[in-house]
């Protein structure tokens, strides 16, 4: 049985409101083993921009799980990562509980009148501004910038790995900060990017507040682990608007060793681009066309995506389609060779036919 009205569920930017429909997000297994009851187990989840080969977990004192976090802890690992992301000053990282509950405060807790958004990207950022009570315009060019009081973008982005160069993005934090604006950098997937991708080093500015994400270089989601990098003023305010104990205390514990293993992070980086290019050779091979991506996952463009969506979740492997683009398929990393092989025999062979679409 195929669910279309599932497997064409997408994070990216839509011209309909949060209040019109939910967002759907990757990973959703039980709703593709209803849609495809007889693919074969395990799935392969290549659907989210997760790293497959998760940072090893610790061996956790049992105090983790039974006493509440002791703000120093919390602050402790505020400092790892302020180290972690070249912030000069721990106290303005504020740590959350993932950044997914940032993007929805800083809509509540630094609301603005008129919004800009990059796309297409994430789409719970422009779901949040909107809830918020913002006008929110949708750009698909920084050229396009409207008189908006404040911008919102993913660097790296999220499908296609669009990066800013760092020198206009700062040109453009000046410019918002002189109305007194904001510019929000949802940074989830630059922790394998260059060093200089990053905006954290030009902190503190009157304008920027950054995302910074732990579950999906480190493969640890679940975790639920999140930070917000911003003047020391506003990643306080920040902070308080979060309340005690945000953070759970197996996440601070997993944070503060995770992040200041540097070694790991660097071997990581090497492992996953290497895994990347093997990918982009596999789906090239497929007859697709890589228009970009990340070491975490690469965007493929085909004219019968729908048909090899279908193909693929009918071999148990879950890969990320898009309404509003109807010819990309996202695909992340498979986690082990038995993975890599099936997905390099789901591809093989005959090319699913362009005659099943004739809307395309």
């Amino acid at each position: 049985m195929q669910t279309s009205s599932f497997i064409g569920a997408v994070d990216i930017m839509s011209t309909q409101t949060a209040t019109e429909r939910p967002i759907l997000h990757g990973g959703r297994r039980e709703a593709m083993r209803e849609a495809y009851p007889a693919a074969p187990q395990p799935w392969i989840d290549l659907s989210t921009g997760i790293n497959p080969i998760p940072y090893p977990i610790p061996t956790l004192p049992a105090e983790c799980f039974t006493r509440l976090p002791d703000p120093e802890a919390a602050t402790r690992l505020e400092s790892i990562a302020a180290a972690a992301y070249h912030v000069s000053d721990a106290a303005m990282v504020a740590a959350a509980p993932g950044t997914q509950i940032l993007i929805e405060l800083l809509a509540r807790l630094l609301p603005q009148q008129r919004i800009a958004i990059l796309g297409p990207t994430y789409a719970e950022h422009q779901a949040a501004w909107a809830r918020g009570g913002g006008s929110v315009d949708l750009i698909p060019d920084l050229d396009d910038l409207p008189a908006a009081s404040s911008l919102v973008l993913c660097n790296p982005n999220n499908p296609d790995g669009r990066i800013i160069p760092p020198a206009r993005l700062r040109a453009l934090a000046d410019h918002l900060a002189a109305r007194g604006g904001l510019l929000v950098i949802d940074e989830a997937f630059a922790d394998l990017a260059d060093r200089a991708t990053s905006m954290a080093a030009t902190l503190p500015h009157p304008a920027i507040v950054i995302l910074r994400s732990f579950g999906k270089t480190y493969g640890l989601a679940g975790v639920r682990l999140g930070f917000a990098l911003a003047d020391a003023p506003r990643a306080a305010a920040i902070r308080t608007a979060l309340g005690p104990w945000a953070v759970s205390g197996p996440a601070i514990a997993i944070g503060t060793i995770a992040l200041a293993d540097p070694a790991w992070l660097a071997a990581t980086q090497h492992r996953l681009t290497h895994a990347a290019a093997t990918l982009d050779r596999l789906l090239t091979d497929a007859g697709m066309t890589i228009i970009g991506g990340t070491p975490l996952y690469r965007l493929a463009a085909t004219a019968t995506a729908p048909d090899w969506h279908d193909r693929l979740a009918r071999a148990g492997i879950m890969t990320r389609r898009f309404d509003d683009h109807p010819s990309w398929l996202r695909f992340g990393l498979p986690a082990d060779h038995t993975a890599w092989a099936r997905l390099a025999a789901a591809l093989s062979g005959n090319r699913p036919p362009l005659a099943n679409h004739p809307d395309q």
